[in-house]
């Protein structure tokens, strides 16, 4: 029997459980495709060991017929050694049969785990801001681990025991008709409940692994540095409590509501079979006194009744295991199904040699809403966000974006860019200013394809960047954001993200003009000093200085600064700007200028406004036309600010 048609059979009218989608089974069985020479090995030993199992109970019935009967101790001692070797064999075999089923089972869960971690973390930009964290991580750990249950209890149970259970009904047919039709009348009793209950525990499975997700997501949340200092000085560790209570008091609840279904449930099935092996000693019993068959045949029957009732209980709580362990797998598939509207074009080229020449034809760009950015498992907060404050800087829980962006409401939409023009030459130095809200991160952001535009093109050397392969084009772009994302691992570890083959002396070098050397020097493992969670041990500026030193490691032909200097103190930026006017030279710079320095310093300036540009041309032309630029600078001047991003 087909592997699927053995999950249908177990509902009545071979259709799919309740909530469990057929196709969910057909995609299931075609994950074990690479596997399918093992799952046959693995059957044929489940008959190998289940036609050993029945040479115990075959001799029991000579040992009473024949030789004690005969009084025959040579016969005896044949059938006892038998027993023995029977016994020696089915261990032999069930521990083969163990290994092969793990083999198979552990073999498509890392397939899953691992096709599932390629896919999200090719996911663009705007899944994870708009995704939970905790939600996410809860699919990739507790589902999968759901998902491996699911296929591995249909493995040794299902399989095994529909094995098992037809052998035995096959050999009790041969024995004795009548009383194996008897065993089976009780059959509905077995499969009607497991169906009614296997519905129950999928709806039961699904409500729990969803609480489960919703804690990951707060404790993922509030147990980071940041998240357990805003709940600190805000007194909120008690409210925090309380609600974490309220859902893991529910998950309880849930929990006791399961093992009692599943109790009550195996209680029953218990007491049918016992009901059934009674009905079958009764007759049995007439029928030997009648002289049908005799003791020796009836002594193996009831051996045998057992090893079907057993069975018969086993998958009947096996479709209860199997019905909701498959809402992990749905829930896995209901990832693997989300498209990713960021991929390679089929003839996509790779971007090589690059100058650094940038241009932006007729651009707009309006960010995708969450609908269509994820699913809303992942994103049960969205219904409690506050109004979108319009392009800002953006903090999804727990992720550090490369550029951070604004998020969308649930269904909002507003064109952020309009028509953008420009040309950069190649080692141009560009300064982006505009107010705040103006779209300048945006534009930032679609430069490496974080986003797709929604119209015209951006070119790099001639190149559209969606010809291009992902990987070649943000290998020749190096990012420095204002909030750089630090792994919690070694200052070196970090450092040679950007280049895992660069030397000690490399590192010297990168970060001695970042300078930032001294600082990492002075502390007390050097490189191999942890920086904590996303870089906590460290000040903003020495985060801001580090992600320039892993900057210079890359060493792209494009540089994206927004804001890289803006934590920094009047000193450290002097000594910044020194490093990054060697480290830019020869390249293309496109920078979210904040600092008088940057800005007059800039080849070209570009001002940008709700999503236009509306003037651009050197600081002396700027100033020159009195428009908005003038404006924005006269107030960096009098604040000693820097503009408001």
């Amino acid at each position: 029997m087909h592997p699927m048609q053995v999950l249908h059979s177990m509902s009545s009218g071979n259709e799919a459980p309740k909530g469990v989608d057929r196709d969910t089974v057909k995609r299931v069985w075609e994950f074990s495709t690479p596997y399918r020479t093992k799952v046959v090995g693995f059957v044929a030993l489940i008959i190998a060991g289940t036609v050993i199992g029945l040479v115990p109970s075959f001799a029991f019935r000579d040992i009473i017929d024949v030789a004690i009967a005969n009084r025959d101790t040579t016969r005896l001692n044949w059938l006892g050694l038998l027993v023995v070797l029977a016994a020696v064999g089915a261990a032999v075999v069930s521990m083969i049969e163990r290994w092969m089923s793990s083999q198979i089972g552990e073999g498509i869960i890392y397939d899953l785990r691992d096709k599932l971690f390629r896919h999200v973390q090719a996911m663009p930009l705007g899944f994870f801001t708009q995704t939970q964290t905790g939600a996410l991580i809860s699919r990739l750990n507790n589902d999968v681990i759901g998902a491996q249950r699911a296929f591995t209890t249909f493995l040794s149970t299902v399989i095994g025991n529909i094995i098992n259970l037809a052998i035995t009904l096959v050999a009790m047919f041969a024995i004795e008709w009548r009383l194996t039709l008897l065993s089976l009348l009780i059959l509905p009793f077995f499969l009607i409940p497991s169906r009614r209950v296997g519905n129950r525990m999928a709806d039961i499975t699904r409500e729990s692994m969803q609480l489960n997700a919703s804690m990951n997501t707060t404790m993922t949340e509030r147990f980071n540095v940041s998240g357990a200092m805003l709940v600190k000085l805000f007194g909120r560790p008690r409210v925090e409590a309380d609600d974490f209570a309220d859902r893991a008091a529910r998950v309880r609840d849930i929990g006791i509501r399961s093992a009692m279904l599943a109790r009550v449930f195996m209680t029953a099935m218990t007491l049918v079979g016992a009901l059934g092996t009674a009905a079958v000693y009764w007759l049995g019993g007439r029928m030997v006194i009648d002289g049908t068959i005799s003791v020796g045949d009836l002594a193996l029957l009831s051996l045998l009744v057992v090893r079907v009732y057993l069975p018969l209980t086993a998958l009947s709580n096996a479709r209860v295991d199997v019905t909701s362990a498959l809402v992990s797998f749905e829930r896995v598939f209901e990832i693997l199904d989300m498209v990713n509207p960021i991929e390679d074009a089929p003839n996509a080229v790779p971007l090589s040699n690059v100058s650094g020449r940038i241009r932006f034809d007729g651009v707009t760009f309006t960010y995708p809403s969450a609908d269509e950015s994820t699913i809303a498992s992942l994103d049960e907060g969205a219904g409690r966000r506050t109004p979108n404050r319009g392009p800002g800087k953006h903090m999804s829980a727990g992720i550090t974006p490369v550029l951070e962006s604004p998020s969308q409401g649930a269904g909002e939409e507003r064109e952020v860019l309009k028509g953008i023009d420009l040309d950069i030459e190649p080692g141009q130095l560009v300064a982006i200013v505009g107010p705040s809200g103006a779209g300048k991160s945006t534009l930032l952001n679609l430069v490496p394809r974080l986003y797709d535009i929604d119209q015209g093109s951006i070119e790099i050397d001639g190149h559209d960047v969606r010809s291009v392969t992902q990987d070649s084009l943000r290998r020749a772009i190096g990012v420095v954001n204002q909030d750089p994302h630090m792994f919690h691992d070694t200052v070196g570890a970090n450092l040679r993200y950007a280049n895992p083959d660069a030397t000690d002396e490399q590192l010297v070098e990168a970060t001695k003009a970042a300078r930032i050397f001294q600082v990492i020097d002075d502390l007390p493992e050097g490189f191999d000093t942890v920086v904590g969670e996303r870089g906590y041990r460290l000040s903003g500026g020495e985060k801001q200085r580090l992600a320039i030193a892993r900057m210079l490691l890359k060493d792209p032909a494009i540089v994206i600064l927004d804001e890289a200097t803006s934590h920094l103190d009047t000193e450290n930026e002097h000594l910044i700007q020194q490093a990054l006017e060697t480290a830019l030279d020869g390249r293309t710079s496109l920078v979210i200028a904040h600092r008088l320095s940057t800005i007059t310093s800039a080849d070209q300036i570009i001002v940008v406004d709700d999503g236009v540009v509306v003037e651009r041309g050197t600081h002396d032309e700027l100033r020159s036309l009195g428009g908005l630029y003038d404006t924005l600078y006269e107030n960096l001047v009098r604040s000693d600010a820097p503009m408001n991003s």
